[in-house]
């Protein structure tokens, strides 16, 4: 409702005076505010805030009358009274000086736009001139305790226990009127009055009173705490008070009253207590007793330290439009509630009470305090003592500096802004929070990132320099509202999304036409319209502008009475016209200028005091109880769109309501209760069926009355203008401060936008809610059609989303400051800088429970269902579940029938119901999980559910729950279960926290259960991201495995893997868990899933290499080669490999010439997904002798080339060449292009070479096929560095099987050759020789057959089949005994392997023809790449000539024929 905002503003009296003032009384439009000190009558004025005149008494007349105490004003403002101490009454007349004299006035610069452009036209920014002048005083006897002004009179209660009317203009004997307390008769009600007066009243006087306009009384504070309310028997108290005849009614049981203040609006009297709270009684109009409303008192759960030590109330402030009060205590602080009882602020708690630093402040003691002009400010006394003491500390500092006013007197002005629904309850948008400070707008508009117009940033900016100070433009002039000051900086985020859309007032209409009284919004909540004395303007959020009248005439010459309201693009105002004296109803466009000319004019007969519109209707309430109900038509025959207005319906409210103030909102909804809406007919909803009346918080329903003959529908189009008359009012709720109601309609989710939303204060809210029959079902005849149902919330609502079961509101913030720690603490310091924060609540769990208390199940299932697409609707279910727990489960008497078995059983119906129980408990203490899983089911069942529904999050949760609740042998047993399924899933993120689970299980280190799985680490179940930025080049070569073992060694072991404590010290739990993980490696290899085998290494720092060096003649054997071959390509998205037909006249057709081609397509690429994946990958640190062979091997290589250069390529001289370039390829090719392009000059050197000399290579359009083709076979550069990796894995392991297959997908000779090498050791298992004979014979037949884009491969990997055929039928004779080691040692072992004579390494062709005819090859001789993995002896990089030319003699009778 209202929020505070900023830091207070201290006024200072500009004359010099000792005295402090105690007192402050706003005149009746609050624009005028007398200050009393001991001897001096003071008048501010409220905008600008300064003082106007001030009265000091003369010595001689203070001997005489003794010190000021109290003032009041006289309606019109002509004349204050003062009450002394010594029983006189001092009157002063308030003497204006003409209407042009201004005690201030504005200045402008010269050519400023700003100047007056009317003549006589005041200006606002004006403080007038004023005088006092006394008249002569009346002498009452005795000390005077109340002061109350009527109409025309002034009622003063004395000490000796009289009332004493006197008339503010003739004071005279004849005015006066005294009637003595004892006389009035005073009893529990009216009814039982016997008549006699009261014999209790001896001795007993009036110590406070105030007069209630709307309920014709005066309640009264007597001197011995007791409280009362005094009305006029017959006539009412201003007719003739000499004929007044005076009846009493007591309030029972209390004794110790100090204040009271009435609420006129809503009949209410707030009485302040001794014991610190307030008792809020109302009227019961049957009998006349009063009767207990509630109570405003601080709550111990709130405010533990200080709820009953806040002394005596002191004063009670409504605010003027009286739906806030502000309390203050004897011993300090200020609250602010609601009429209804909810708190909104209290400055004894939090930020208000304790610095940043923790220590405890002295809450700001009062001794008056005011609210101003439409209660944008309050205005505040604070008491002397504390002031005194500040000014000595001041005085003593400053005796350096010259001295300053240090004891001027001290106003605080509070500054606060405001819903709009505490004077224009409007319901053309209700889903908007609006908010008007005196001289800007805040507005929920979304976020401001979505805004479209470069003037936002402005609005940004100003947002964030001032972010909620409701302040007038000079406040920002105050030291600590500098723009670039560190505390303002930070506002903008700290308020994160909760960001408000700002708009400024405009200055111009702000000057002439403050304090603005009325504000609106329209359904887009784009468009805002305000109305303050006169006029009223508009804003666009599209244009930003404001519109104001062009004729300043025209704005002087209305004031708005009844409120504004939008109706499409159009404003609806009731205002007064002063020309014609008469009341109207206008409608403005939007998009015309504002002017007469443009609007449509309706006259009135009574003064509007509310208006509002439901789709085309207006609703009108008028000064004599009456509704006016207009139908709004639009026309757009003109050149500019115009409206017609019609009188529809009147209503007379004359017998139900007994004063027209009483009426706090009056709205049109499509709301009815009789059985004539059912799901089949739900049209009739969308029309006008009856009045809600807010009649002082008594919530009144009319209806229409279709008990008479009823029109058909198509008959009415005719005589539409007939409408149905209503039925005599209903109640339907009491204490409603607001009302929200929609007229969309939505089948889907008719219970929420058909409901009637009520906020009632202190009691939360309540929703009335229509009941609908499941499935067009006869509705049950008990079944009421609509349900009342009361719910809680923790914030104040001020507009409610009804399709999103979101309720939004706003809240005060606080913002410590403590720039200044010193002895005498500035306001600044003393209070928080107050901001407004938007907040919203979900509501939807409250009504489920209500709804499944009252036994309405099949209700509750159809609202949630409805609900169910919510993205909070989880949150909803938890929230239901948590509350319900925490009532029962801490009840301390036995609940004979407890709600969560319906909960639980209700929360059964939705799939997220595993999810909802798991995190409930886990929020909630361990205490109470027994309860719970009592009602809602056995966690292991819970578990077991989550796992078959795949659900292993969840089933995470529950593990811990098992832990807590179990021994740890269930626990363990199934965290197992979980841990083989999240392998077997692979979320790598549940299975190391379940490493750490099984390990805390065993160890009993369990401190903190594991997190439900989050992303903690960078986790990738797609790549073995986890090796990228290690030391280990993943397209390394078998060389550098001497460097490379110990840096993956270190790479394996991650914290969190089973390998971070060393083997010997191992427990049980880490042998378990290894288990475990072992099993799970065996059953992925046994599948051929290389990919999630490498995934599961790098996620859980598993050692792959020394497990499959166990396993290597075990699970790590390869049983169908095809089969694997088929799934490695499936598992890495790795193409088949394919051939062109058109490729048989190529000149690439011999095979030979496929390096140079990659080579050179390497040298043109830069992008490293274009890998040649035919070179083997390279040594990291090539050994000198490599090097220095491979040199001199190419200078043989160059000599040969330019000597044969210019005559026909010879076979002998075209293979060195080859050789040449194939060899420098895989020595330095890493894998990337940008590798090649940076090597030594002596490599760019070959690769010129290579560039000159092969002219007749120039690239056709077949050989761009085949490049092509190349590129179309390969699969993704991801995919390769992982099957490079792999490899590399597998050759440290030996296993040799899988090296084979790897070998084969990626089309690698090199692999293959240096496998069948390795096979001649003896270490190696006669087994695996045969199996990868046998494996190629049948990766063999498959190309045949089924893939011939493997073909060529085949071709080229012919030699080594041959030298393998041969190796087999030597095997026997070729066993060593040297143990076989994958270790550093591995190279030259290897070499000595495969440096056996000519005849061995390289097998004779006619042999190998022999060999492999069966396999159906073409036997073509070895195109033998030298260098290959650089594990092969040197003595391989180079040839004798003699051999080199025998093969090139008979590769010339060979073709390879690319089908």
């Amino acid at each position: 409702m209202y929020f505070l905002t900023g830091w207070p503003r201290r006024l200072l009296c500009p004359l010099r005076n000792a005295e402090e003032p105690f007192h402050i009384q706003p005149s009746s439009q609050r624009f005028y505010f007398a200050l009393l000190s001991e001897t001096q009558l003071s008048i501010w004025f409220s905008r600008p805030s300064v003082l106007i005149v001030s009265y000091i008494e003369s010595a001689k007349a203070v001997a005489q009358f003794g010190f000021y105490q109290k003032a009041e004003w006289k309606p019109d403002d002509s004349m204050i009274a003062v009450a002394t101490a010594k029983g006189y009454i001092l009157l002063f007349s308030v003497l204006g000086s003409g209407d042009d004299k201004y005690l201030y006035e504005p200045v402008y610069p010269k050519g400023s736009p700003r100047v007056k452009v009317t003549p006589g036209y005041k200006e606002e920014q004006c403080a007038p001139a004023l005088s006092l002048e006394i008249k002569k005083p009346v002498d009452l006897e005795a000390p005077i305790t109340s002061l109350q002004s009527l109409q025309e009179e002034l009622l003063v209660c004395t000490a000796d226990g009289y009332l004493h009317v006197l008339h503010w203009d003739g004071l005279g004997g004849n005015g006066r009127k005294a009637i003595c307390l004892t006389t009035i008769p005073f009893s529990l009600d009216l009814q039982s009055a016997r008549g006699g007066p009261s014999l209790d009243l001896e001795g007993v006087h009036i110590r406070c009173m105030e007069y209630c306009e709307t309920l014709d009384g005066f309640a009264a504070v007597l001197s011995d705490g007791r409280l009362g309310f005094i009305t006029p028997l017959s006539s009412t108290i201003t007719a003739d008070v000499r004929m007044l005849q005076l009846q009493g009614v007591w309030a029972a049981d209390v004794s110790d009253g100090t204040c009271v203040a009435v609420n006129n609006k809503y009949r209410v009297m707030a009485f302040g207590c001794a014991s610190g709270s307030v008792l809020v009684y109302m009227i019961d109009t049957a009998t006349g007793s009063m009767q207990l409303s509630h109570k405003l008192e601080l709550t111990p759960k709130h405010y533990p330290d200080i709820y009953n030590k806040t002394g005596p109330v002191k004063l009670i402030c409504w605010s003027p439009d009286y739906s806030v009060a502000m309390v203050t205590w004897e011993c300090g602080g200020l609250s602010l509630w609601s009429v209804f009882g909810a708190q909104l602020i209290c400055t004894l708690g939090e930020d208000f009470a304790y610095r940043s630093d923790g220590t405890k402040k002295d809450p700001l003691k009062i001794s008056s305090m005011s609210w101003g002009a439409e209660g944008y400010h309050l205005w505040v006394l604070p008491t002397k003592r504390i002031k005194r003491k500040q000014q000595q500390q001041q005085q003593e500092e400053e005796t350096v500096s010259p001295p300053q006013f240090s004891l001027q007197a001290g106003i605080l002005q509070f500054h606060f802004i405001k819903s709009a629904l505490t004077v224009n309850p409007c319901t053309s948008n209700q889903e908007q929070v609006l908010l008007h400070g005196e001289d800007r707008l805040y507005l929920t508009c979304g976020d401001p990132a979505q805004a479209h117009s470069s003037s936002e940033t402005q609005q940004q900016q100003h947002a964030r320099l001032h972010p909620h100070d409701g302040s007038p433009p000079h406040h920002h002039q105050h030291p600590h509202h500098h723009p670039n000051s560190p505390l303002s900086q930070g506002l903008s985020t700290l308020l994160g999304h909760k960001h408000w859309h700002v708009v400024q007032i405009h200055s111009t209409y702000l000057e002439s036409n403050w304090p603005i009284r009325f504000a609106a919004i329209d359904t887009t909540g784009q468009c805002m319209a305000v109305a303050g004395r006169r006029g009223f303007a508009h804003y666009s959020l599209f244009t930003r502008k404001w519109k104001l009248f062009g004729n300043i005439t025209q704005e002087q010459n209305m004031t708005v009475t009844g409120g504004l309201a939008w109706w499409n693009d159009f404003v609806v105002v009731a205002c007064y016209n002063f020309i014609d004296q008469q009341e109207q109803l206008r409608l403005y466009q939007r998009s015309s200028n504002l002017d007469n000319a443009f609007a449509s004019v309706t006259k009135l007969h009574s003064d509007t005091l509310l208006l509002n519109v439901f789709r085309d209707m207006v609703i009108l309430f008028r000064a004599d109880c009456s509704i006016c109900l207009y139908s709004i038509e639009r026309r757009s025959d003109g050149p500019k769109p115009t409206v017609s207005v019609e009188m529809l319906q009147e209503v007379s409210m004359s017998r139900y309501i007994p004063h027209p103030g009483l009426v706090v909102s009056v709205t049109l909804t499509s709301v009815r209760t009789e059985t004539g809406i059912t799901l089949k007919a739900p049209q009739q909803a969308c029309m006008a069926e009856s009045i809600m009346l807010n009649l002082a918080g008594q919530l009144i329903m009319l209806q229409r009355d279709r008990s008479g003959p009823q029109v058909r529908e198509k008959e009415t189009a005719a005589n539409n203008k007939k409408l149905l008359p209503f039925c005599p009012p209903v109640v339907l709720a009491q204490c409603v401060e607001n009302v929200w109601t929609t007229c969309r309609s939505d089948r889907k989710k008719r219970h929420l936008l058909e409901a009637l939303w009520l906020s009632c204060g202190e009691a939360g809210m309540k929703v009335w809610m229509p009941l609908f029959p499941r499935d067009h079902r006869k509705p049950h005849s008990f079944l009421s059609r609509r349900i009342m149902l009361p719910f809680h919330i923790n914030i104040y609502p001020l507009a409610v989303l009804f399709e999103d079961a979101l309720v939004l509101g706003a809240t005060n913030e606080t913002v410590l400051y403590d720039g200044m720690q010193g002895s005498s603490e500035p306001l600044e310091a003393l209070f928080p800088f107050c901001t407004v924060e938007r907040t919203s609540q979900i509501y939807l769990h409250h009504i489920l429970r209500q709804l499944l208390v009252r036994n309405l199940g099949e209700q509750a299932l159809m609202l949630a269902q409805s609900c169910a697409s919510l993205p909070y609707f989880p949150h909803v279910m938890e929230l239901m579940v948590h509350v319900v727990l925490e009532e029962e489960a801490t009840s301390r008497e036995p609940i004979p029938d407890p709600l969560l078995p319906t909960v639980a059983k209700f929360i059964t119906e939705f799939p997220l119901f595993l999810q909802t129980i798991v995190h409930c408990a886990r929020k909630t203490e361990y205490a109470l999980w027994n309860y719970l899983f009592a009602a809602v089911g056995n966690p292991k069942d819970l578990f077991e559910e989550c796992l078959m529904a795949q659900d292993l999050d969840t089933a995470a949760s529950y593990l811990i729950i098992l832990q807590n609740m179990e021994v740890p042998a269930v626990s363990r047993q199934h965290a197992t279960l979980l841990f083989n399924t999240a392998l077997e899933q692979g979320k790598w993120d549940l299975c190391r926290h379940m490493i750490r689970f099984l390990k805390a299980i065993g160890s009993g280190e369990m401190e903190t259960p594991p997190p439900t799985p989050t992303t903690q680490e960078p986790s990738s179940t797609s790549g073995f991201e986890f090796f990228r930025n290690r030391s280990i080049s993943l397209s390394q070569s078998a060389d550098s495995v001497t460097v490379g073992k110990f840096n993956l060694q270190k790479t394996f072991s991650m914290p969190t893997g089973p390998s971070s404590k060393g083997r010997d010290g191992e427990c049980a739990e880490n042998m378990y868990i290894d288990m475990m993980l072992w099993r799970h490696a065996r059953h992925l290899l046994e599948q051929v899933r290389l990919r999630d085998l490498g995934c599961f290494s790098a996620q859980l720092g598993f050692e792959l290499i020394g497990w499959l060096c166990r396993e290597r003649n075990r699970v790590a054997r390869v049983d169908d080669y095809v089969l694997a071959l088929k799934r490695l390509h499936k598992d890495f998205l790795w193409p088949f490999p394919v051939i062109p037909v058109g490729n048989l006249s190529s000149p690439l057709k011999n095979g030979r010439c496929r390096p140079v081609l990659s080579t050179r397509l390497l040298k043109s690429q830069s992008a490293d997904s274009l890998l040649n994946m035919d070179t083997a990958p390279p040594p990291v640190v090539p050994s000198n002798r490599t090097w220095m062979d491979g040199l001199s091997q190419r200078s043989k290589d160059m000599d040969a080339a330019s000597s044969a250069n210019s005559t026909q390529h010879s076979p002998q001289t075209y293979d060195a060449f080859l050789s040449l370039l194939t060899n420098k390829v895989e020595e330095y090719s890493i894998g990337s292009a940008t590798d090649l392009t940076e090597s030594s000059s002596v490599v760019d050197g070959d690769w010129t070479m290579v560039d000159e000399n092969t002219s007749t290579l120039s690239l056709s359009q077949a050989e761009l096929e085949h490049i092509s083709m190349e590129l179309a076979n390969k699969g993704p550069h991801k995919s390769q560095v992982q099957l490079r990796y792999l490899l590399h894995v597998f050759m440290e392991a030996g296993c040799l099987e899988w090296c084979v297959v790897i070998g084969l997908i990626l089309r690698d000779a090199n692999v293959i050759k240096q496998v069948i090498g390795l096979l001649d050791s003896p270490e190696v298992p006669a087994e695996t020789a045969q199996s990868i004979r046998s494996g190629l014979l049948a990766i063999d037949t498959w190309a045949s057959t089924d893939c011939l884009g493997y073909k060529p491969f085949m071709s080229l990997i012919q030699p080594h089949l041959q030298q393998l055929m041969m190796a087999a039928s030597m095997a026997s004779e070729q066993v060593q005994p040297e143990a076989f080691q994958p270790s550093a040692c591995q190279s030259s072992k290897l070499g000595a392997v495969e440096g056996g004579p000519g005849g061995v390494a390289l097998a004779r062709p006619e042999d190998g023809r022999c060999v492999a005819a069966p396999l159906g090859l073409l036997a073509l001789p070895s195109l033998e790449p030298a260098g290959g993995f650089s594990r092969t002896a040197p003595t391989e990089d180079y040839r004798a000539p003699n051999e080199t030319e025998e093969r090139g003699e008979e590769e010339g009778t060979y073709d390879c024929t690319l089908s």
